[in-house]
Order: structure tokens, then sequence, then C-alpha cells
């Protein structure tokens, strides 16, 4: 399969769910043309034209964060639990996506600073929420990482350019998953820096 992602994006949280879970993967990166390196337009691969999208073996395309991430985890047999932990998961994924990742947008285009403001209230009620949840273990569900990991990682990567500050215990979090093998591999992978 191959993962079309763009560097640092959301997609990191695809590219680190597919290292943890040892699937085979291959990346294509897309540039701001919406060219992908093998020389693709990446509207006809996927007309909403945002990343990331998996590429499977077979010539089928999916989309959406949250949909990736769920067939990462099934194709694997891996960072998704049984019973109602896996319902659990795919909530806490469906709020990063709707309530978290929207809230980013003011900061990434150019809104007023009353937008920001309103946006920076939001990020920090759903950062209170997911500390809350969080709690003292290791992982958002306990003693596992799973596909939600995966995507806060992503999320709290990006809190610094919204100016809100991570509550202490999700910072302390977020220091611990960059020092995972499978964050280092994937920054490494993409070009950056951690």
């Amino acid at each position: 399969m191959k993962l079309i992602y763009f560097p640092a994006a959301c997609s990191l949280a695809d590219h680190i769910a597919l290292i943890e879970t040892k699937l085979a993967y291959d990346l294509v990166s897309i540039d701001h043309g919406k060219k992908t390196a093998d020389g693709r337009d990446f509207l006809a691969i996927n007309p909403k034209g945002y990343i990331p999208a998996l590429e499977l073996d077979d010539g089928t395309i999916l989309t959406e964060n949250q949909v990736i991430l769920a067939y990462i985890a099934e194709a694997s047999g891996r960072l998704l639990p049984e019973g109602i932990g896996r319902w659990r998961v795919l909530e806490a994924l469906a709020f990063m996506s709707s309530e978290i990742h929207p809230a980013y947008l003011p900061f990434f285009k150019d809104f007023p600073e009353v937008e920001k403001a309103r946006a920076r209230q939001k990020l920090a009620k759903s950062f209170a929420i997911l500390e809350d949840q969080l709690g003292d273990q290791p992982f958002l569900f306990g003693d596992q990482l799973t596909i939600a990991d995966c995507y806060l990682f992503w999320v709290l990567m990006v809190a610094p350019r919204s100016g809100v500050t991570l509550p202490e215990r999700l910072n302390r979090y977020f220091a611990r998953l960059k020092l995972r093998p499978s964050v280092v591999r994937a920054f490494a992978e993409e070009g950056l820096a951690l």
C-alpha cells in the first residue's frame, strides 16, 4: 500500500500507525501544487484535495484520517482493542477529527484575531477533556498504544502554532511519544526534525 502524505501534516498519524503495525508501505509525498512525487495529479487520486490518502494494492483509494487509521488497525490486527474499547478509540478519533483538527484552521490561514481567540478557547476545552481521559495512564486508553494515540500525537504537535499551552499531563505524554521508535522513524522518513 502507498500512503500519500505531506510532511508534518495529519498524515503523520497514519505513517506512525503503519510503522507500529509493521505493515508494508511506500510513501508518496505531494507538493503544494498537488502533484505526487511519482508524477500523478493528486486531485485525480483524491478529488477532495487533501491528505492523507491510502492507495491499496488493488488500486482502491481510502481517504479521511480516521478511516485510514481504522483500516490500518483492522488490516494488522493491532492498535484497536476489542469490545467497548474499540468504540472508545473510534469515539476519540471522531472527537479529534471533528472538534480539534478543524479548530486549527484559523492558524493555518489568514483569519482575524477574534477567530483565533475563539479557536484557542475551543482547543483549551478539548485538551482539558483529553487530559482527563488520559489520567495517569501511559496511553489514552491504558497500557497499549492505539490509533487514537497516533492521531493525538499529531494534534498535540500542532498545538504550539495555535498559542495554546498544553496541559501538563498531555505535555508529558507528548514528550514520551516523541521518543517512541515509530515516531522517530516517521520523522526521519518525512525529513523532519524532532
